[in-house]
């Protein structure tokens, strides 16, 4: 595609990006079907799929049991026989019957069969707290899936990239884990291409420059670190925000370069703080680019216990108070 290329394009928040992803997918390969509870009739809980069923029909866009052992189950089944399975979980925190089905054959039947069969599937899996959901709904559990090699893990932060990961996770001849978190799904518009395009697995994108200290995050959390870059802007820190993206593979080459640039580094999750995605970014930052640190790394995530009940949710999640004081903290270590 040339600069003078003419691209139409509609504002949609990230949950009509998702509907849009689906649809251009659905359209172009009928190998690609789309299962899940409710998702038919219902148009699915947040209604990412409405409209689906009237335009493909009952054997392209099915609703299922309430069995998510066996939705991946049956998704599985379907992949190593040639077709694309679209399958939704409610919430990540349902997904937890289906643990065993990803991590003892969805991950490794590519290994197993020494790549006789791979598994194109891909599970959709709004997550994340800060919309009052019952307990169980508001989980962020990526690093259980994080840890299975086989598997690749995606997390978009804009409409733009929910519907470019997305179409990428559907070609991706491996099992992949598509993240979409509740609390942006609609938050906000963009411009959002009519075509189809791509956003490439495994690719962070600097979402704002900056010279002091760089904030690494993903989903939910990349737009209250640019609040938060906004507001240490007055106070003369310069921040630049590194959105992941991916969160396995992690893009190496990114996490370093901005580290390597800045010098001083927070990491901000709304996930538990042991055994967070954010170990694994230390981990990454030590090997690359420890030389380069003018001080120690921070830390801003969730806390160590289950999502808590509606009055004290907002106390569990980061805020931009929490990650302007890790950021002034180090900034004048």
């Amino acid at each position: 595609m040339t600069p003078e290329t003419k691209i139409t394009a509609n504002k949609l928040t990230m949950v009509q990006a998702v509907t849009a992803g689906l649809r251009i997918m659905l359209k172009e390969n009928e190998e690609v079907v789309v299962l899940g509870e409710d998702v038919g009739l219902n148009g699915g809980v947040f209604r990412a799929t409405e409209g689906l069923l009237e335009e493909f029909g009952e054997e392209r866009v099915m609703d299922t049991p309430l069995s998510e052992s066996g939705i991946i189950g049956v998704s599985i089944g379907m992949a190593v026989n040639g077709m694309k399975p679209v399958a939704e979980i409610q919430f990540l925190g349902f997904i937890y019957p289906a643990y065993e089905q990803i991590m003892t054959h969805a991950t490794r039947i590519r290994m197993r069969t020494k790549s006789k069969y791979t598994v194109p599937m891909v599970i959709r899996a709004p997550y994340g707290a800060g919309i009052r959901a019952p307990e169980i709904h508001s989980d962020s559990t990526e690093t259980l899936f994080t840890h299975m090699p086989g598997i690749k893990v995606v997390c978009p932060a804009t409409p733009y990239d929910a519907k470019g990961l997305l179409i990428a996770s559907i070609e991706d001849p491996d099992p992949v884990l598509f993240l979409e978190p509740l609390k942006l799904y609609r938050s906000s518009r963009e411009e959002v291409p009519e075509g189809k395009y791509r956003v490439e697995i495994g690719k962070a994108k600097v979402v704002r420059e900056g010279h002091d200290l760089s904030m690494i995050a993903w989903g939910a959390m990349v737009p209250l670190c640019l609040k938060a870059a906004e507001e240490l802007m007055e106070k003369g820190i310069s921040c630049e925000v590194l959105d992941l993206r991916t969160l396995y593979p992690l893009d190496r080459e990114a996490i370093a370069a901005t580290v390597q640039k800045t010098g001083r580094t927070v990491i901000v999750h709304e996930a538990h703080a042991t055994g967070g995605v954010s170990n694994d970014v230390m981990a990454i930052i030590n090997d690359t680019s420890f030389l380069y640190m003018k001080a120690p790394i921070e830390r801003v995530t969730g806390f160590d216990v289950p999502v808590p009940m509606f009055a004290l949710e907002e106390h569990y999640l980061p805020t931009t108070g929490r990650i302007i004081k890790a950021a002034e903290k180090a900034a004048h270590f």
